[in-house]
């Protein structure tokens, strides 16, 4: 056994040797029990320590990473660039003599502030030499008895803050404001035509610039009756609007943007050849000279002439023309020029360059119902492989090559043409494979998303609003709630604060300038 060492006859890197050599025994003896008291818990047949995967916070700090990129771009909002509104000086108590003044201590305190402003209008009156009296005009930004910073408030709470109704009308009365629940219903509803156009505007551009855009509906409520709420976007902007229908023919009239005319061209004969619309009805439609029609009733009108609801044949003339009308109008106002449509899979969304949305792909794989171990094994088994090839495609997108495409292409024929024995799987996996084209878009198209989950995200706000209020009595109502909605969205989405935004458009004193969000959306687009 060697006699202890004595730390007085070692020179201070000796020591420094000696404390590191101890040091890795130290860890190597951790280690050593760590693993002995694991395999005890083993032969007790007890649980060991749980294996903790790393968060991925790290990673996700790193400078090169999306979420990294995105906070750089941030603006912090620092001590510096708050407004001073008031100054408070606190003064300190009894002094002992010789005491110097050295400055202040500055310390920011926010608060709000929340008051009945009343403003007496006084309106001049004149009469003239005729006897005709005149009286100068109310201010532009007062509706009813009403200023615009009190409009801005109830729209952003009733819109942005779900707040209801009743809710505001006790709100208001309790700061000292004296209103009603319809004077309210008038302050949000009506005058907000303004409004709706650039609503409109935002969806015309987003239509006619951006390279994909993904689309999501949900149910909705409209004067007793049901009907759909369809979300059309994409990175920069969001659009929705509330109809009675979800068809092909409804999606199709909501990508005219509030257009109205229907057109027969190149695009629209294609369209109905593509859906098997039989050959002299196209032909008939092609060869007459009449090729541009205002609105539905001269549409039908056309249609009627040409004698086509007469003809009793599957698929249905009259829909089938009527969607390549509406979508020969769509090219022809410049909208999805080479624009991506991503989608869940649902009919009434196939329309133009389509792709699909993997994590609904998967979540059929996924919802099937097993009963035995060997279909449990099967279909645990291709879930992973369909993740697998989905995070493959994610690396795909961020460095696109065309050996790996061609790589991708053959393995995902190797996933889905895979037989289990499973026979629904199987079946599941044949009708996966079927839609090749839609789901390995990303391979041509890079760009586009793999999933629809932005459109989901947006169409919340929309659900919580009809689980909060129900549904609309009003189409002003409707309409309204819809352009707000697509203008919050899009607000946020391109960084301007809705409520700086609003007192933007209602010319409220000290408001910072906001430019029209279409204007906005194109520069986006131009440079993504």
């Amino acid at each position: 056994m060697d006699s202890p060492l004595d730390s007085e006859d070692l020179s201070r890197a000796e020591l420094k040797g000696l404390v590191a050599q101890l040091v890795c025994e130290v860890a190597e003896l951790k280690r050593t029990i760590a693993a002995q008291r694991d395999e005890i818990a083993r032969l007790k047949g007890l649980k060991g320590r749980p294996r903790l995967k790393p968060s991925g916070m790290d990673k996700s700090s790193e400078l090169g990473t999306r979420a990294a990129r995105k906070r750089r771009r941030r603006k912090v909002v620092t001590s510096a660039d708050r407004a001073i509104h008031e100054e408070r000086v606190i003064k300190v108590g009894p002094l002992p003599p010789g005491s110097r003044f050295k400055g202040y201590a500055d310390f920011l305190v926010q608060d709000l502030v929340l008051r009945p402003h009343v403003v007496r209008i006084r309106r001049e009156r004149w009469v003239t030499a005729e006897g005709h009296t005149v009286t100068a005009s109310m201010p532009a930004d007062v509706m009813g008895h009403f200023g615009p910073e009190l409009r801005r408030f109830l729209v952003v709470q009733f819109h942005q803050g779900q707040v209801t109704v009743p809710r505001l009308v006790a709100q208001l009365r309790a700061i000292g404001i004296q209103i009603s629940k319809r004077q309210i219903l008038r302050l949000v509803n009506e005058g907000q035509d303004a409004f709706r156009t650039e609503a409109r505007d935002v969806l015309r551009a987003g239509l006619a610039t951006a390279a994909w855009i993904s689309v999501d509906d949900t149910g909705a409520r409209h004067q007793g009756r049901n009907g759909t709420c369809t979300q059309i976007g994409n990175d920069h902007f969001a659009a929705f609007a509330t109809t009675a229908s979800k068809s092909r023919l409804n999606f199709l009239a909501l990508l005219r943007a509030g257009h109205s005319d229907y057109v027969i061209n190149a695009e629209a004969l294609a369209y109905m050849r593509d859906r098997a619309l039989s050959g002299p009805v196209v032909e008939r439609l092609a060869r007459d000279p009449e090729h541009t029609f205002p609105d539905g009733a001269a549409w039908m009108g056309h249609l009627k002439r040409l004698s086509i609801p007469d003809l009793k044949v599957s698929p249905d003339p009259v829909r089938i023309a009527t969607e390549g009308a509406l979508w020969g109008a769509i090219k022809a106002h410049g909208f999805l020029p080479d624009t991506v449509v991503v989608s869940d899979d649902a009919g009434q969304f196939l329309v133009g360059r389509h792709a699909l949305c993997w994590v609904h792909a998967e979540r059929l794989v996924h919802k099937l119902d097993t009963f035995t171990d060997h279909q449990r094994r099967a279909q645990q088994h291709l879930r992973a492989l369909i993740w697998w090839f989905y995070r493959d495609l994610k690396v795909y997108r961020r460095c696109p090559t065309p050996r790996r495409r061609s790589e991708l292409r053959t393995r995902f024929d190797r996933i889905f043409q895979h037989r289990t024995g499973f026979v629904v799987l199987d079946r599941l996996l044949a009708r996966l494979h079927a839609n090749k084209a839609e789901l390995l878009r990303v391979l041509e198209r890079p760009e586009i998303p793999l999933h629809t989950n932005g459109s989901e995200n947006d169409i919340r706000c929309y659900v919580t609003r009809r689980k909060i209020s129900g549904g609309t009595r009003s189409d002003q109502g409707r309409d309204g709630r819809d352009a707000f909605l697509g203008l919050m969205k899009t607000c946020q989405k391109l960084g301007v604060s809705f409520w700086d935004y609003l007192g933007a458009r209602l010319a409220i004193r000290n408001t910072p300038a906001v430019p029209p969000l279409p204007d906005l959306i194109r520069a986006r687009c131009a440079t993504a």
